[in-house]
């Protein structure tokens, strides 16, 4: 598969009310395949949000590079294909609905990029209907729950028929069932539209459903492989103030015990088997 987006040796500096700065990011080198489900996690702090939006030219680097299919960010004539091709969520739903109408707020991007109105019929009914939410089409935004909002969100994104999404922490705000819902929404865009996908997250559960996962620290990428070679190592993520799935949790205290179980059980029913063996 070909890299949808590269970042090069990226650097981005903050300035305080001093005149200060200081790096949020520092010597990023990053390249994400068409395709991929990649998790980008981090404390507070790390980099990790600052990192997603230059791969959609919100940012622009201090120094280096980024490159979204091939087109530079820092390349002022590419902005509207960039955006179109890598589109991004963000945490509140809220923030990102304009209309009073579910189904005018997901035609309200397309209405603006001046597409003929069968067109955009097709592709709102299309993007409701990938999300769960063609049902309530012309429903109220404000009297949808915080997962329906956010599904809607989304919806208004993939009508745009982006390559790839960036998500901002997109359940951040939500209850259990609103993560659930957006989480599956999430899946579905990777496997079964191809679309790749770019998860920034704290919550360990969301990203061992990647097929990537990338660590920030201190602005720095610290490790970058599948969810088990990470979440494996115990020890070096609390070093960066994170913590792992509670089935690895689990596995890695009793393994403090002697209990020499393997440690890398991302499914609760993958860590019930492996558990049952164990007390059997």
């Amino acid at each position: 598969m070909t890299e949808i987006i590269k970042a090069e040796n990226l650097t981005y500096a903050y300035h305080d009310e001093n005149g200060k700065s200081y790096f949020a990011l520092n010597g990023i080198d990053l390249a994400i395949r068409r395709g991929e489900f990649v998790t980008i996690l981090g404390h507070n702090g790390s980099g990790k949000s600052t990192l997603a939006c230059h791969l959609n030219a919100i940012r622009l680097p201090s120094g280096g590079k980024v490159y979204v299919d091939m087109m530079d960010t820092a390349d002022e004539s590419k902005l509207y294909d960039i955006r179109r091709t890598c589109a991004m969520v963000f945490q509140n739903p809220d923030n990102q609905i304009v209309a009073s109408v579910v189904e005018e707020d997901v035609a309200f991007a397309l209405e603006n990029m001046g597409l003929p109105p069968a067109e955009i019929r097709r592709r709102v009914d299309d993007a409701l209907q990938a999300v769960g939410m063609y049902p309530y089409c012309r429903h109220a935004p404000h009297k949808l729950s915080g997962g329906q909002k956010q599904r809607v969100a989304i919806a208004g994104v993939i009508a745009m028929m982006p390559r790839c999404i960036v998500f901002d922490e997109p359940t951040a705000m939500l209850d259990p069932a609103g993560r659930k819902e957006v989480m599956q929404v999430i899946r579905e865009l990777n496997q079964r539209y191809g679309i790749t996908v770019i998860l920034i997250t704290h919550h360990m559960d969301e990203a061992a459903q990647a097929g990537r996962v990338v660590v920030m620290h201190q602005g720095q990428i610290l490790m970058d492989g599948t969810p088990r070679e990470i979440f494996s190592q115990v020890e070096r993520l609390r070093q960066a103030s994170l913590s792992v799935p509670q089935t690895i949790e689990v596995l890695y205290k009793l393994n403090k015990q002697g209990a020499g179980l393997p440690a890398d059980a991302l499914s609760v029913s993958e860590c019930a088997d492996i558990l049952q063996k164990y007390l059997t």
